[in-house]
């Protein structure tokens, strides 16, 4: 009897077909947009797939071929602008299936030795787009929620250890703006903290007159209970950046963890054109960005630098008998070079995840992602000037990056959600309204470097008064 990790004809056939699929769906330009299907429409379609004899490889490629991948949207879809969508490069979506067949468990050094250390070299040159000392090292986890949830425990160990004891059995306290993302509220929620939110400017930033106003406002106790600040560098609805330098002052002065989240916008820090608005980063203690969203890269990844990489095993090093193996002595006064990539963050079993990007990385060059970023801005400010071009919209903020916010003018949130799903259902884009001060506005997101100027002409057209 041929078992399922036997090796035989008709898996060879369902390999060819799976990889002839991969390969014409990484080339089609543009790629279907999909779109989502009531839930007994498709099980109407496809059928219950789970079954004791299995319905064969063929047949379950062939439903996800036909029915399942074409009900769910495509990130990499030039007028895909909603959320923050994404644009692998071929190269990095290729090495993502090279990274399954490896089967590389990639969480220590002693069973992932090559794959950490070419994941290492993509993280150290992130490392230095911030200007991040020799000291810093990481780790890819699965996404900004994690990458930011792990940064703040690794923060709060930090504060705890600082205070020898005094603050083991303390209800923490971070400090973040209005516009910072829920994953913040979220990681805070996990840890058993508090959460003090800092108003906004009226471009929805953190800056520093307001950051300072609520520190002199704070009472002694929750001073001394405070233990990390996080700013944000391309906040995700505005795509703003806070006054990094001004957080890294506070920061400074309050002896607290300053942690920046670029989840989306930190992958800026290649385009040359924008880099200034950074400065301050090259201070943060750790920070975060997404090689998923503007670097280019597939699903999922996220890369979360520690200036000192010492920070991450001190807080997420686990402990068991079967684990010793893994753990000797390290000089904390030099770089982790052979670290274990389990340690770093609130995980233990992970994939290569960094591969793909370091596979891309190697293949282009830096140059190539510096261009694709800047063909982005390059966009989004056209962008700005077809929708003030048009008298029907307005632009609500000048974009910072390559978000813009904008209103259709005497719209209700109902004319908004009924243009989206047109939209979507006739196969045109996918932009779901947003909100800014309470009201419904709309929101493009320009992370793909396919995504040309005539797209958004062709999207700002569709929003015109009908003629009468």
């Amino acid at each position: 009897m041929v078992g399922m990790h036997t090796p035989d004809a008709e898996m060879a056939r369902l390999a060819s077909k799976a990889l002839l699929y991969s390969i014409d769906r990484i080339r089609v330009d543009p790629p279907p947009l999909g779109a989502p299907r009531p839930y007994e429409e498709l099980l109407e379609a496809v059928g219950q797939t789970i079954t004791k004899d299995g319905i064969t490889g063929a047949e379950a490629l062939r439903l996800f071929t036909e029915v399942l991948a074409p009900s769910s949207i495509s990130v990499d879809h030039p007028k895909f602008l909603s959320f923050v969508p994404g644009a692998p490069t071929e190269a990095s979506i290729i090495f993502d299936m090279v990274v399954s067949a490896a089967s590389i468990y990639a969480g220590s050094w002693l069973e992932g030795a090559g794959a950490v250390f070419a994941e290492n070299q993509a993280l150290r040159w992130i490392a230095d787009l911030a200007d991040f000392p020799a000291s810093a090292g990481g780790v890819f986890v699965s996404g900004g929620t994690a990458g930011n949830m792990s940064a703040l425990l690794a923060g709060r160990h930090w504060w705890r250890s600082r205070n020898e004891g005094r603050h083991d059995h303390t209800r923490g306290l971070i400090m973040a703006s209005k516009g910072a993302h829920s994953s913040v509220a979220q990681a805070a929620r996990a840890m058993d903290a508090d959460v003090l939110l800092v108003p906004a400017d009226e471009r929805g930033r953190l800056v520093g007159s307001a950051l300072r106003a609520t520190v002199d406002s704070m009472s002694q106790a929750d001073r001394d209970r405070l233990f990390a600040i996080v700013a944000t560098c391309g906040t995700t609805n505005l795509g703003v950046i806070d006054e990094l330098s001004v957080v890294a002052d506070v920061a400074q002065e309050l002896n607290v963890w300053f942690h920046v989240d670029g989840a989306y916008g930190a992958a800026g820090l290649c385009a040359p054109s924008v880099r200034h608005k950074y400065i301050g980063i090259e201070r943060a203690d750790s920070f975060i960005v997404d090689p998923h969203k503007w670097l280019f890269g597939p699903y999922d990844s996220c890369a979360l630098i520690y200036r000192n990489v010492h920070d991450g095993p001190r807080a997420h090093t686990q402990h068991a008998e079967y684990l010793d193996v893994l753990h000797s002595e390290v000089d904390e006064t030099q770089p982790w070079l052979e670290m274990n990539p389990a340690d770093m963050a609130h995980h233990l079993s992970r994939r290569a995840r960094g591969l793909p990007l370091w596979f891309s990385l190697a293949t282009h060059g830096t140059d190539a992602y510096a261009d694709a970023v800047e063909r982005t801005l390059k966009v989004t400010k056209q962008g700005a000037e077809e929708i003030r071009s048009r008298p029907y919209l307005e632009l609500l903020l000048e974009p910072d990056l390559s978000i813009l916010v904008f209103r259709r003018l005497g719209w209700t949130p109902e004319d908004y959600q009924r243009w989206s799903d047109k939209q979507l259902y006739s196969g045109e884009s996918f932009i779901v309204p947003s909100s800014w001060n309470g009201e419904t506005v709309l929101r493009f997101c320009i992370v793909n470097p396919r995504t040309r100027r005539q797209h958004l002409i062709e999207i700002l057209d569709s929003l015109a008064p009908e003629e009468s």
